[in-house]
């Protein structure tokens, strides 16, 4: 069993607060990612977990037991830090047993866990090497054998894949994601890669300055971010602000003006937002070239060709930061050129003043929900 409950969760340093009544529940076997920008609270989260930090206030509960006094030895966890911390003397066998050795295991016993550890890592043939001899993928690996052996409750990793280049992370989130599946195991994992929390996570915890902004499966953060904040980190890259104003709300939902232009979102009504001043989201995949239910005139003044896409990033009028348009390969942009392009109606999303999204009626594909569905459950 791997359960965590995290009960009012909060942490101070001084008079500064760090996290801020963090609630949660991890069921066990669950893949969570904590995500968000640095210095939101996410590594200090996984490392009272852990037992690393102490806890100012609330309860920690792992499988129904609290926690917060026992040592991390006693835990029932094992943690997989940013860095190898191998020792560079020791073969990877010895790297792996270490933990082993600590706790005076017998030789056989922990020959067969070693060993275990290495094939399902696909480490056999590296046993024998020094960590010097390997790659910073194989590091990694023999660290998170280090882990296995353990056989914890709930595994913590702390941006494991930071230190290596982007084609080893991809590898590496493969083997990371095949690993969950053949342990089903419960397993915690830090990252400020969205991209990552995306393709493994079975459920993706958004943390900013020190509290949850949203909870669920990514299909779920991606198709209904509930403020601007997920909105904004979800999603690569991330996503359109236009600001528009509500000019009427009925049960159809809520009709804003944008340059000019009416359209009507389907979206949950609310009443007091008549008059409002409101943000209008869309996503840069979801702009259209051309025309749409809204149309918007942007300048290219950046374009990055990546084959399969075209990514143009441009200066519009009204939008403050750069508007992103990911559009077909073949697409011929000229920087400086006026580019005409558009969005569905349906494809937006619209947030109050503060941010908070306006509940959305979302239109998903059969794909999307079958996938939303799998996750969910």
């Amino acid at each position: 069993m791997g359960k965590l409950h995290l009960n009012q969760v909060k942490k101070f340093y001084g008079h500064f607060e760090v996290i801020k009544g963090v609630e949660l529940d991890v069921d066990d076997g669950e893949f969570i990612v904590f995500v968000g920008p640095s210095g939101c609270g996410k590594s200090t989260l996984l490392r009272m977990i852990a037992g690393l930090d102490e806890v100012t206030s609330g309860d920690i509960m792992i499988d129904g037991g609290r926690v917060n006094d026992l040592a991390p030895v006693k835990r029932g966890i094992a943690m997989v830090f940013q860095s190898y911390a191998l020792y560079p003397h020791m073969s990877v066998f010895e790297n792996i047993a270490f933990p082993l050795r600590v706790e005076k295991m017998p030789e056989d016993k922990l020959k067969a866990k070693v060993e275990n550890a290495a094939r399902i890592l696909h480490l056999e043939q590296r046993l024998h090497q020094k960590p010097g001899n390997l790659s910073g993928g194989q590091r990694q690996r023999v660290a998170i054998g280090r882990a296995i052996v353990r056989e914890p409750k709930i595994f913590l990793f702390d941006e494991p894949l930071s230190n290596l280049d982007a084609a080893l992370r991809a590898d590496m989130r493969i083997e990371l994601a095949r690993l969950h599946r053949q342990l089903q195991a419960t397993m915690i994992y830090v990252t400020h890669d969205q991209v990552e929390a995306m393709t493994m996570a079975d459920r993706i915890v958004v943390l900013n300055a020190g509290e949850i902004s949203q909870v669920g499966p990514p299909l779920e953060l991606y198709h209904k971010p509930a403020n601007t904040f997920v909105a904004r980190f979800i999603g690569n890259p991330k996503m359109n602000f236009l600001p528009v104003t509500c000019t009427a709300v009925s049960d159809a939902g809520v009709e804003i003006e944008y340059k000019g232009q009416k359209a009507l979102l389907p979206v949950m009504p609310r009443q007091d937002a008549v008059g409002k001043a409101l943000t209008l989201g869309i996503r840069p995949e979801h702009v259209l070239l051309g025309g749409g239910d809204l149309t918007l005139t942007i300048i290219p003044t950046v374009v990055e060709h990546l084959g399969a896409q075209t990514v143009a990033y441009a200066s519009a009028e009204g939008v403050d930061e750069n508007f992103c348009a990911t559009l077909p390969g073949s697409v011929a942009i000229r920087l400086e050129a006026p580019l005409k392009t558009g969005m569905r109606i349906a494809d937006c999303h619209l947030f109050d003043e503060s941010g908070i999204a306006f509940e959305r009626r979302v239109e998903l594909t059969d794909i999307d929900m079958e996938l939303l569905s799998s996750v969910a459950s």
